[in-house]
């Protein structure tokens, strides 16, 4: 039960994160106090085929480099490495790029030493570590079907050879549409909308539509009313793009800094 001096006591956060992935951010909340609505703007299916992921694994030899952008990439290479009765030392020669912390303790996880971490976790900050090291190299970066092409444009640039392998697709999930429009016309309202990535606020979009969206996160005055809480700013960006206010934004890039933001956020508007 919350208590009323709980940093995010009375606070009601939406958390939009797929089912699976939920839980990190949930629990954090929690533990501060704040009551958590979860409905995920996105869920992870398997891609169309697994066959140019397989292709891969049964040439591991020929690469150098392997990037991670995600801990479902994690998952799934090494669900098929098992599938394809894979050791995860057939891994052990690459040097291996994670972008993030939750990414590289999910390879740690599997005996492997993670060489490369950047200091903000996003696209830019994988090539900004690597444009030096990868020249000539064979990089193979393991993500989803729909993300964004700075890292294999970067790195081509910086004279690698870059081989992209989507082993997940994330999609709206159509249920979601139904119970979301029911929390924002109810009495209850969240005071905040959490964003994780770019999809959750494309995804946003999709349920409501860009008017529905704009509406959804317009105040009445600057502290009254639904707040977006942005884990970055890839993901500010993307809520800019669309006419949408960023209303919270991560110092760092990661789910305890999102949820240190909220808490700084309702800190200073008492």
């Amino acid at each position: 039960m919350p208590k009323s001096d709980e940093p995010l006591f009375g606070c009601h956060v939406l958390v939009s994160r797929a089912k699976k992935q939920a839980g990190a951010l949930t629990s954090l909340l929690k533990e501060l106090g704040s009551q958590v609505i979860e409905i995920p703007f996105i869920e992870i299916h398997k891609p169309p085929s697994y066959k140019p992921l397989d292709l891969v694994l049964s040439n591991l030899a020929t690469y150098d480099w392997l990037i991670l952008t995600s801990v479902n990439g994690v998952e799934v290479l090494f669900e098929r490495m098992a599938k394809r009765k894979l050791d995860p030392s057939a891994l052990a020669h690459l040097k291996i790029a994670a972008i993030g912390p939750a990414t590289k303790n999910a390879i740690e996880e599997h005996g492997l030493a993670v060489r490369v971490t950047p200091k903000k976790y996003v696209a830019e900050s994988v090539v900004a570590s690597l444009d030096r090291r990868v020249k000539g190299k064979r990089v193979l970066l393991v993500r989803a079907k729909v993300a964004r092409d700075v890292i294999p444009r970067e790195l081509r640039k910086a004279r690698a050879t870059v081989d992209v392998i989507e082993a997940y697709e994330t999609v709206v999930p159509k249920s979601s549409e139904q119970r979301l429009r029911a929390v924002l016309a109810g009495k209850r309202k969240p005071h905040a909308i959490t964003f994780t990535s770019s999809s959750t606020v494309k995804n946003f979009i999709s349920l409501l539509g860009v008017r529905g969206a704009r509406a959804a996160l317009k105040k009445t005055s600057p502290h009254h009313g639904i707040h977006s809480a942005s884990i970055g700013p890839v993901t500010s960006a993307t809520l800019r793009e669309y006419g949408l206010p960023v209303d919270i934004e991560a110092k760092t890039f990661d789910i305890p800094g999102l949820v240190a933001a909220i808490v700084a956020y309702k800190k200073n508007i008492r």
